[in-house]
């Protein structure tokens, strides 16, 4: 996750994160990527079962019931197990996570255990009596799910009427004193959306924003050919920077972030150097200190049955079930093979990203898209947008060779070459 607005403008430091001697339970939630004992945030995906067929859906959910999801007793013996590892947020998602109905007794309970809950929804369930439920079992935080503007959102959620249901969602919450922002998986269908969504913070006194990439996992998989093109991820990105700064030069508080490919890390650092290279290596050390893709590390995956994923595009990849080990046990259980890498993987990884000057700062991307598109975890990750020349991958050596063994969609000359 990479903190867009801060980072842009200047609003985060080094020596904030310092203040607070970089760790994670004494700063505030903004700082915890810059930590230096990361735990995990953990999205514990709490029901498969949605009430929507969003296209890109990562757990291929659908309005069924699914048997053996973990009861409301094991579901507080895994709070418990977060809360005593020190796990310092709990994300309840899904599927739906509305359509549960132990729900608030279950973040309730979670919130007297001292974790952070925050909820992350498609938002047609909320009517003013669920938000002010939101609101009374104390989440911190509502994530509200729009891909698009009206029937654009629609097409991508699979059913008509879902944005307007969505919306009024957000503005009950919103109304009741609960922090919202807005979650938006930008793809092919839909990149001429972010605009409006853009708009949307403004005209609806929205405070935050995440612009997520495509994972290729569940039907964000099967439509992977949707994917953007380098040209058209690096127009998205100039046009999020842009309104980024463009919020903070009116005085509006807004939080802009983007998720799921840290190849923006340094496209932002790049353009700092350009622009404003002063603060450009004060912004490196910070994406230093946030480490890239934190898969396995800083974020992890519970799944409606126990599983633990590295991450929530995982699922296929099982490190443990928490109704047999504690989650803390199976997090630093690193006899695991998949775990032990991506604790450090630096020396594993293949391809441009082996080679890349820049590893420090996005420690391979998502592994999830390279295991996909090349059946090979350790892979380069297809969705990276650099050329090889600003990797730092010089024409005819030895890195050069390692690089072509694995072609990727990369943006050389001002073309895409697939």
């Amino acid at each position: 996750m990479l903190g867009v607005s801060r980072l842009l403008n200047g609003t985060v430091r080094p020596e904030d994160a310092l203040r607070y001697g970089r760790r994670s339970g004494s700063g505030p939630a903004h700082l915890l990527h810059y930590s230096s004992d990361k735990k995990p945030v953990v999205v514990w995906n709490a029901t498969r079962r949605c009430n929507l067929s969003c296209m890109h859906c990562y757990s291929d959910s659908h309005d069924r019931e699914y048997p053996g999801e973990l009861t409301t007793e094991e579901g507080r013996r895994l709070l418990d197990d977060l809360a005593a590892f020190g796990a310092p947020t709990v994300i309840f998602s899904g599927g739906e996570p509305l359509v549960r109905p132990d729900l608030f007794e279950l973040a309730a309970y979670a919130g007297e255990l001292g974790l952070r809950c925050v909820l992350s929804t498609n938002g047609t369930l909320i009517t003013q009596e669920i938000a002010r439920r939101i609101k009374e079992a104390a989440f911190s935080y509502v994530g509200i799910s729009l891909d698009g503007i009206g029937a654009a959102h629609d097409k991508v959620r699979g059913r008509k009427g879902a944005y307007d249901e969505a919306l009024s969602g957000l503005r009950y919450c919103r109304d009741e004193g609960t922090r919202v922002g807005l979650r938006f998986t930008v793809h092919r269908q839909n990149f001429d959306q972010l605009p409006g969504i853009f708009d949307l913070l403004e005209t609806e006194d929205i405070p935050r924003c995440c612009v997520y990439h495509l994972a290729y996992a569940g039907r964000g998989d099967k439509i992977r050919a949707y994917d953007l093109e380098p040209r058209d991820t690096r127009a998205v990105l100039d046009h999020v920077f842009q309104r980024a700064r463009d919020f903070h030069e009116r005085g509006l508080e807004k939080d802009i972030l983007t998720v799921d490919n840290h190849t923006d890390g340094v496209y932002l650092y790049m353009k700092l150097r350009e622009e404003e290279p002063d603060r450009a290596e004060d912004v490196h050390q910070l994406l230093a200190w946030n480490g890239g893709n934190q898969s396995g590390i800083a974020i992890a995956s519970v799944d409606p049955l126990g599983d633990v994923h590295p991450d929530q595009f995982s699922w296929h990849y099982s490190l443990g079930n928490v109704r047999e080990r504690p989650f803390g046990e199976i997090w630093t259980d690193t006899s695991d093979p998949r775990m032990a890498v991506l604790k450090d993987r630096k020396g594993s990884l293949k391809g441009r990203c082996h080679s890349c000057r820049f590893l420090d700062i996005c420690n391979g991307n998502l592994r999830v898209r390279a295991e996909r598109y090349f059946d090979d975890f350790m892979a380069p990750d297809p969705a990276c947008y650099l050329t090889d020349d600003e990797i730092g991958i010089e024409p005819g050596t030895a890195e050069a060779e390692e690089a072509a063994r694995w072609p990727v969609p990369v943006q050389q000359n001002g073309h895409d070459q697939r």
